[in-house]
């Protein structure tokens, strides 16, 4: 790179030719960009509240850097190709109108298309200085110094599992595009709790880091910790208001205070949760059984299944939850099991395969019975289940239930008022799940899955079961119930 004009200096002679000021935090972003690129930081994040002038200040970059550097290649990955045009349009204009810049617009019309466009460089290279991508678009076989991400993600590429899945597949294509050495820059804003922008991984998401681990980050919210605006003059206190007022608490904390939360009010709060590690443990003292938690006594459990059938990972799921209550009240949702069979075996049908997980399922917790919602599918599935408990070994009771309420309303009947309390404490391995998604993102009337929520709102609402835990065989009944054993009184009259 050439020894010339820093960019904050670059950045000060455009505003001064169009005869505006440098705000303040568009100096901080310029010298951030600047300083990181000269200490070959290659990683970088830029989020910034919405309107901030944050793209302005990314294409002057990207013109500051042809003019260190004409030779170098730069693609724009944005949500769709529209959006990276504008991008490169800006780019061209500010090449065009920059004093700085004038040597670099070439003569011939075709390198200057609106899309794509090549500065006079001495080199002969295959591929544009600058060309615009919309994420779907095919880049396999581009090279470049160059990767900048504007605005990938918004709600059409975020608003469901299945497309932030699609999103991260497409970026991670970006290591094969940049040359050694080469330099990603992401700029946005989040748009959803499971953001590619995280600083902590989502561990319900199956996230074991951040998608965008080890980025250097420059983080510019619209209110600073004392609640002044980084940008007064253009958003001063009664437009921000206005702005919080109109567009919700979720939507301005996640666009203007750049917090990864979920746009759309969602009714179920998993922050609400609390989280917990500890593992059954099961005991026996003076002859009788124990069972606790986080050495809290266990008094009470309840277990809920809601079955379907179907191929792996289409339709419906079928899950299986299990919830304990303690002596003073708290509930411990311990297990949330989503069940997986295999439709190609020829040795044993989907209800058995099915019925053998669950069997397990409550023998390895010390349940002493489990309700099994028959609506559907699910009534030709209590014998089976009762079969599969008796070649186990384990006396459960199979209690058959049929759901009358709306899903909906039983949901909101079984979380609004446990998770008000705070009373909910749920196992890490649930985190593991989609359950804690399912929460984050449902909403009454909604087409989001939530076959997870169905199951543990069953355990919630279902009465507590006090049965005896069997230690082993049918007859031989370990009750970890308080006073859930056999007394036998000494009397001193006959009836």
């Amino acid at each position: 790179m050439s020894q010339g004009i820093g960019f904050p200096e670059f950045v000060w002679v455009w505003n001064h030719k169009l005869g505006q000021s440098t705000p303040p935090h568009h100096l901080r972003m310029a010298r951030w960009l600047a300083r990181k690129y000269k200490s070959h930081h290659r990683e970088l994040l830029l989020m910034a509240f919405r309107n901030s002038g944050k793209s302005t200040i990314v294409g002057l970059f990207c013109a500051w850097a042809l003019l260190c550097d004409p030779n170098l290649r730069i693609i724009i990955l944005a949500a769709d190709f529209a959006l990276a045009k504008k991008m490169v349009r800006n780019v061209k204009r500010i090449i065009e109108r920059h004093p700085l810049t004038q040597g670099l617009k070439p003569k011939r019309r075709d390198h200057w298309a609106s899309d794509q466009f090549t500065v006079n460089r001495p080199g002969e290279l295959r591929d544009p200085s600058m060309v615009a991508k919309g994420i779907g678009a095919n880049i396999t076989g581009s090279r470049a110094e160059i990767v900048i991400c504007d605005d990938v993600e918004v709600p059409n590429t975020c608003d469901s599992a299945p497309k932030r899945q699609d999103l991260r597949e497409r970026l991670g294509e970006i290591e094969y595009v940049l040359v050694p050495g080469g330099l990603q820059l992401y700029v946005g804003t989040p748009h959803s709790f499971y953001t590619i922008y995280a600083s902590q991984p989502r561990l319900e998401a199956g996230e074991e880091r951040p998608f965008l681990d080890g980025f250097h980050r420059l983080e510019l919210p619209l209110l600073d910790k004392n609640g002044a605006s980084a940008w007064p003059e253009r958003f001063p206190a009664d437009k921000i208001a206005g702005i919080r007022r109109r567009t919700g608490p979720n939507k301005f904390d996640s666009q203007m205070m750049l917090m990864p939360v979920n746009i759309a009010d969602g009714r179920l709060d998993p922050d609400r949760l609390r989280l917990y590690q500890a593992d059954l443990v099961y005991a026996e003292g003076n002859g009788l059984p124990v069972l606790s938690l986080d050495d809290k006594r266990l008094v009470s459990a309840s277990c809920w299944w809601d079955p379907a059938y179907g191929a792996p990972g289409k339709g419906d799921a079928s899950v299986v939850a299990a919830l304990f209550t303690d002596q003073d009240g708290g509930y411990w949702l311990h297990r949330v099991h989503y069940l997986t069979h295999d439709p190609a075996r020829a040795d044993e049908d989907e209800a058995t395969q099915l019925c053998r997980q669950v069997a397990g399922f409550v023998q390895d917790l010390h349940l002493p019975s489990i309700c099994l919602e028959t609506n559907g599918l699910g009534r030709f599935l209590p014998g089976l289940l009762r079969r599969e408990l008796a070649k186990a070994g384990y006396p459960c009771a199979v209690v058959e239930v049929a759901s009358r309420k709306a899903k909906d309303q039983r949901i909101i009947d079984a979380f609004d008022a446990v998770l008000a309390a705070g009373a909910l404490s749920v196992h890490r391995s649930v985190w593991a799940t989609p359950f804690v998604a399912e929460m984050r993102e449902w909403q009454p009337g909604g087409k989001c899955r939530d076959d997870g929520l169905d199951a543990v709102a069953g355990c919630l609402l279902a009465q507590p079961v006090r049965l005896g835990r069997p230690g082993g065989k049918l007859a031989e009944r370990a009750d970890w119930r308080p006073g859930g054993g056999n007394l036998r009184a000494v009397t001193e009259f006959e009836v």
